[in-house]
């Protein structure tokens, strides 16, 4: 009984850690593919630039996890109104707040926080249909 439920904590912990890498290349690829959203790499820090790249994917998938919810829960009428087209203000206001957070990481103005949060949705979707990473509890 307690090793199963070890042994689903650590797969748990297992996929949400790959998922972190996953994003972490998403976000690689949106800072190339979007004018206004950058991240400043630290080259002398913990992995190099890459390390940078992997803390704010961190940071943008707790700040997913953890407020995410609520914000779509309370504009859930909105959502409802414009058919979802409002979730791409949410997922841009998750990416803002990301950068507000962090001081390695920049978006340059409303279109390209909507723009980028869209191709960030995008590809998370695409890699969801080629790596099974939604962490499901038991």
């Amino acid at each position: 009984m307690i090793r199963a439920r070890y042994g689903a904590a650590v797969a748990t912990i297992g996929k949400f850690a790959v998922r972190v890498v996953v994003l972490a290349a998403i976000i690689y690829a949106v800072t190339r593919l979007v004018d206004g959203i950058e991240v400043i790499g630290n080259p002398t820090g913990f992995f190099g630039e890459t390390g940078t790249y992997l803390w704010v994917a961190l940071l943008f998938a707790l700040v997913n996890s953890i407020v995410g919810p609520i914000v779509r829960l309370l504009a859930l009428p909105f959502v409802i109104l414009t058919l979802g087209l409002f979730l791409l203000v949410i997922n841009a206001a998750m990416l803002a707040l990301t950068a507000a957070i962090s001081d390695r990481f920049t978006v340059d103005g409303f279109v390209a926080a909507v723009f980028g949060g869209f191709l960030i949705a995008l590809f998370s979707w695409i890699a969801e249909l080629v790596l099974p990473l939604k962490v499901r509890g038991h």
